[in-house]
């Protein structure tokens, strides 16, 4: 039966009283005429169906399945404190309360992570359906629930999905969301019951979104049809260990053989045949392995030492960017460019004497945020209820992924760590070859049920890598004519298809260790725990209330053989290019207590390889925001100096630039004739380098920097990596071909501009201070383009970028640059990712809010990012930021990117992100005087 409601439904008004209220009444009118003026669709709303999916937050509500009350006590903002007394009804309690706030992003969650959006959605989103299919998510979420977690986990699953349903029960879609009121006019969707599977599968989402450097695969594959193996590496420079230091500098790899130091070379060793450890360092030239049959454009192997790529991939790369582009976004900008902060500062160097704690994760921006604040906590912890914890988590997800408990608290940062390979392999009619022998496909046939249409059958291959994406699209299967092979590669035939070979797709443990984490009472248990946390591999980091702060890298993580790096695609059907096996737990990176006295993690290397048996990825991100944290931190302890909460949260909100600190200087050397552009140069006389949101110098050189990189660089990529419809003369592949060849040719970008190159990240930072002092190279040439001059060196090409960013900004912005700021160009608009970027325009307009007017900036520890080739808007985010206090719970510290609700027409839909805009943290109640403190509303459940 439904739940029994005995008390008046509805939201109520949070502290700020009658303004809040008004606010809401506001939203309701509004949202009420836009819908009357949406033509056909008005006529069948009005205000009880906006008014019907609000949560009840007052009062009791029966719920069949309990064992004893739970009260969920919210704050002014609508973040819930749950307090049960044992796990089973605190789970069960979690559950119904995030689907009353966050029901519909966790249907729609659901059927991306199962492949069923067309469920929900028709036609349009089939070939995404096909292609999460293939990955089959849903598949190894399944088998984790049947045969590898604890039955404790499996226990608190039930008890989450439980109370999921016991919201459900009863309700039709537009008593449970707008959206749902909405896709009623086309379709007649209704929701189904929750699972576990449903909760465990998003993980797989998560981690695909981390994944690695699958994205450098494809597109240093992608890069050889236009440039030679020097000058692919050339935009692959070496980690600089040097000047941007790793996470682990005085920590353990192996418990049982001792500690190293990590020390600081500025690239890592190579060997002879150049199978160096890290991009760029191999001290030899690269060689084709004759078992690989793949070479690269040239017919060598690349600089960085590994092997070429054959160039007749490029059809097949191409055709899986384009797919892996047109995937829903889950919580990044589908695995590029994703990054975070997190450090951990101990009591040595703080104003309380104990430890601090900081994270904000980079994800793309989503409305909903990803991110769903709660407390989870039993009255008396004690066997039969063992949590006290609270933080952010995910709506669908039980527990906590990052926040504290009353002992510790932990953080989470993108290790970069490679888990993924893609594998070419050579396909027949009865099977894949492999070993000199043709094997059969495994093969299932799925069907995928569409909104409004027939239903689709597909079939999906795998081969001993995993499944074949290449079944997905037609441009997957060209393998091109004029790619080199050997006598020992197969016949290429048809073409060679892709394979995938990724972690997550074998099921794991991670579920388990979440839950560990959240109980976990010191050091030793957070180790134990994290050895779970098996995908994606992440940066943990730790402080407790006993003054201990450490560093932990978890993951499942493969080791290859020595010379497959994992850096581009491999030969499938030779047996030495599979996975070896899998990098020992307790020979994986960590530090406790290192003598300096903090940790600092944001996606640079871990360790130094000179120090590190084992190669965990070639990939890292370059270290400019890791090493600012450093220097901050080290700023403020200089001579016995001490930080505060509220320093850390200054620290978060750093929009120094690192790469305009190093071409600023220079730009301010060239000589230039304009008056106009001169003018908007001098700009950048006295600039301090910080990116505020009101600085007209951060928006002149962030506009200078876009055009360096798309004059010297972006120009000479393939079309695959330059935006869609961007449109260039370039000159044809083969110079040496017929004079009838050799004529110019048009091509036009195929990326999305959030994902195009280049996207002026880090990366790109390493690039141009590497190429710096070599003022004559070739990248530093550009053609003429109508009145602007061309460039033979590197301050020719930066006098073009000065002229070429005063038009941009002068179109854009005005040419009064005592109106320019950088957050005029530098927006953040939050979308709901369903109706809000494809439902009729009254929609869209009820469900996304924005912009706002950002600081901070691309690789800066404020990571408000954007894409350096797609334009200047913001595409990912520090999604939300905390500062937790170990030497009292209750000064901490938190911010969601959006607020606590789901619901367009809650007061708690964006209610937190002026402030996160402006910088601002919430107070964050942990203890039960504090809770009770901060409540304003209680919902008693009972059984």
């Amino acid at each position: 039966m439904p739940p029994n409601t005995t008390a008046s439904t509805g939201q109520q008004p949070g502290k700020s009283g009658r303004k809040k209220g008004r606010k809401a009444r506001l939203v309701v009118f509004v949202l009420v005429l836009a819908l009357i003026g949406g033509v056909a669709y008005g006529a069948y709303w009005s205000v009880s169906t906006v008014r019907a999916s609000l949560p009840q937050t007052k009062g009791s509500i029966t719920l069949e399945g309990l064992s004893g009350t739970v009260d969920v006590k919210r704050d002014g903002y609508g973040i819930p404190q749950i307090y049960a007394s044992s796990d089973e009804d605190l789970f069960m309690a979690q559950g119904y309360v995030q689907a009353q706030d966050r029901f519909y992003e966790m249907d729609v969650r659901r059927h991306m992570t199962s492949g069923r959006l067309s469920e929900m959605f028709g036609e349009s989103q089939v070939e995404t359906d096909e292609f999460l299919r293939t990955l089959g998510w849903d598949r190894v979420a399944k088998e984790e629930y049947e045969k590898k977690l604890s039955p404790a986990t499996k226990k608190y699953l039930d008890a989450y999905a439980k109370g999921v349903n016991a919201y459900l029960e009863g309700k039709d879609g537009a008593d449970v969301s707008l959206e749902y009121a909405a896709l009623g006019f086309t379709n007649d969707y209704k929701p189904g019951a929750w699972t576990p599977v449903d909760s465990l599968a998003w993980l797989k989402a998560m981690a695909w979104d981390l994944r690695g450097n699958m994205q450098d695969e494809i597109d240093r594959a992608l890069m050889t049809s236009r440039l030679g193996p020097e000058q692919i590496a050339d935009l692959y420079p070496a980690y600089p260990y040097s000047r941007n230091k790793p996470v682990v500098q005085e920590g353990q790899y192996n418990e049982l053989t001792g500690t190293y130091e990590s020390g600081g070379g500025e690239s890592g060793s190579g060997t002879g045949d150049g199978t160096g450890t890290d991009p760029g360092t191999g001290t030899g030239t690269g060689t084709v392995d004759p078992g690989t049959g793949v070479e690269g454009a040239s017919g060598s192997g690349t600089a960085d030492g590994t092997a070429g790529t054959a160039s007749g991939l490029e059809g097949q790369l191409a055709g899986l960017q384009q797919v892996l582009q047109d995937l829903p976004t889950a919580v990044g900008v589908n695995g590029d460019g994703i990054g975070s902060n997190s450090w951990v500062v101990s009591g040595e160097h703080t104003i309380t004497g104990e430890p601090l704690l900081a994270n904000d994760p980079h994800l793309s921006p989503a409305l909903p945020s990803v991110w769903y604040q709660m407390g989870l906590h039993c009255r008396s912890v004690s066997a039969t209820c063992q949590y006290d914890v609270s933080g952010y988590t995910f709506a669908g997800l039980p527990g906590v992924i990052i926040g504290h408990n009353a002992d510790i608290a932990w953080g989470l940062t993108n290790s970069g760590v490679d888990v993924t390979d893609l594998y070419l392999e050579k396909i027949t009619g009865e099977g894949y070859q492999y070993g000199g022998k043709v094997v059969p496909f495994t093969s299932r046939e799925e069907t995928i049920k569409v909104a409004g249409g027939a239903s689709r059958k597909i079939v999906v291959r795998e081969t001993n890598n995993g499944p074949l994406l290449s079944d997905r699209s037609k441009d997957l299967v060209r393998t091109g004519k004029k790619a080199t092979v050997d006598s020992a590669a197969p016949d290429r035939g048809d073409g060679y298809g892709v394979s995938l070979r990724w972690t997550a797709l074998d099921a794991g443990r991670t579920m388990d260790s979440v839950f560990a984490i959240n109980r976990a009472k010191d050091w030793g248990d957070f180790r134990e725990a994290a050895t779970l946390f098996e995908v994606p591999s992440q940066n943990l980091v730790y402080a407790d209330t006993e003054g201990h702060i450490g560093y932990t890298l978890p993951g499942r993580i493969p080791t290859r053989a020595k010379d497959h790096d994992g850096s581009i695609p491999a030969p499938g059907w030779n047996p030495r290019y599979e996975w070896t096996g899998w990098i020992e737990q307790d020979e994986l990176p960590y530090e406790f207590d290192p003598d300096r006295g903090y940790i600092v993690t944001a996606n640079q290397a871990v360790v130094d390889p000179d120090a590190y048996p084992y190669t965990l990825t070639t990939d890292w991100g370059y270290g400019a925001r890791s090493q600012r944290i450093n220097d901050l931190i080290q700023s403020k302890i200089k001579d016995g100096g001490k930080i505060s909460t509220d320093d850390m949260r200054q620290m978060q909100l750093d929009n120094s630039s690192a790469i305009a600190k190093l071409l600023v200087p220079e730009l301010l050397k060239v000589d230039v004739d304009d008056p106009d552009v001169r003018e908007a140069q001098k700009l950048l006389e006295g600039w301090d380098y910080t990116q505020a949101a009101d600085s007209a110098a951060a928006a002149y050189f962030n506009s200078v920097w876009r055009n360096i990189l798309k004059l010297g660089f972006g120009h000479k990529l393939p079309k695959e990596l330059r935006v869609k419809g961007q449109c260039l003369w370039v000159d044809p592949v083969d110079p040496t071909g017929p004079a009838e060849e050799r004529v110019k040719v048009r091509e036009c970008g195929l990326r999305e501009a959030d994902q195009a190159q280049p996207d002026g990240g880090d990366r790109w930072f390493e690039v141009v201070r590497t190429l710096m002092e070599d003022k004559d190279s070739d990248w530093w040439t550009t053609p003429k383009s109508g009145t602007r001059p061309a460039a033979d060196n590197r301050d020719e090409l930066f006098e073009r970028a000065l002229i070429d960013a005063r038009w941009e900004l002068t179109a854009k912005l005005g040419k009064d640059i005592d109106t320019w700021s950088w957050g005029r160009l530098h927006r953040l608009f939050l979308k709901n990712q369903t109706l809000g970027t494809a439902g009729p325009g009254f929609v869209q307009y009820a469900l996304n809010r924005g912009p706002w007017k950002l600081g901070g900036g691309e690789a800066t520890v404020n990571a408000t990012g954007w894409n350096a080739a797609g334009g200047y808007g913001v595409v990912w985010v520090p999604s939300m930021r905390m500062v937790v206090n170990l030497g009292d719970l209750d000064k901490s510290r938190w911010i969601n990117l959006t607020g606590a609700s789901g619901h367009a027409y809650s007061a708690h839909y964006v209610d937190q992100t002026d402030k996160w805009a402006d910088g601002e943290l919430l107070e964050w109640a942990h203890s039960e005087k504090a809770v009770e403190k901060s409540t304003e509303d209680t919902l008693l459940l009972k059984p």
